[in-house]
């Protein structure tokens, strides 16, 4: 009898936790705050994250950095004129789940992706190497030590979209 109890208390506490995430994530509670550092300083986006939920293009500029194995991802190719090739990435990120694009100049790109149910949110920076033909790409997610690979995926469903 003992037993059922508290099974019964831990399966009422685990129900009231998953709502109260859940409340907290549908208020805004878990969207972080917009860092105050992000955007291009002499060539290069800020360095990835120090825990792992973060890719970066642009990780081996940093080698002693702790994260910057798992963090690594190549940069975007593009052939062609560079403004509509940051075009075309903008409309894709426009379009792709939770995207919403919060400033652009001519060769750099930020994005918010909002997830639907507990709106997380990570930031995405995409900047443009003319001279490399490439778009250095940095994201990240603002809470939490890990993102079970969501950065990385994202970045390449809109590379494999960038080149269709």
């Amino acid at each position: 009898m003992a037993a059922r109890k508290i099974m019964t208390w831990l399966l009422v506490t685990l129900v009231l936790v998953v709502i109260g995430v859940f409340a907290a994530g549908r208020v805004g509670l878990l969207a972080g705050n917009e860092p105050a550092d992000l955007g291009v300083k002499d060539g290069r986006l800020e360095p990835p994250s120090l825990t792992e939920n973060s890719v970066s293009s642009q990780a081996g500029l940093y080698p002693d950095h702790p994260m910057k194995a798992y963090a690594e991802i190549a940069p975007i190719e593009f052939t062609g004129d560079p403004g509509a090739a940051l075009d075309r990435l903008r409309r894709i990120v426009e379009s792709t789940e939770g995207g919403r694009v919060v400033r652009t100049t001519p060769n750099y790109l930020y994005v918010q992706f909002q997830t639907r149910w507990l709106r997380f949110v990570d930031d995405a920076e995409f900047f443009v190497d003319e001279s490399a033909k490439v778009i250095h790409v940095r994201s990240a997610s603002r809470i939490g030590r890990k993102d079970f690979g969501v950065n990385r995926a994202r970045i390449e469903a809109i590379r494999a979209r960038f080149r269709a």
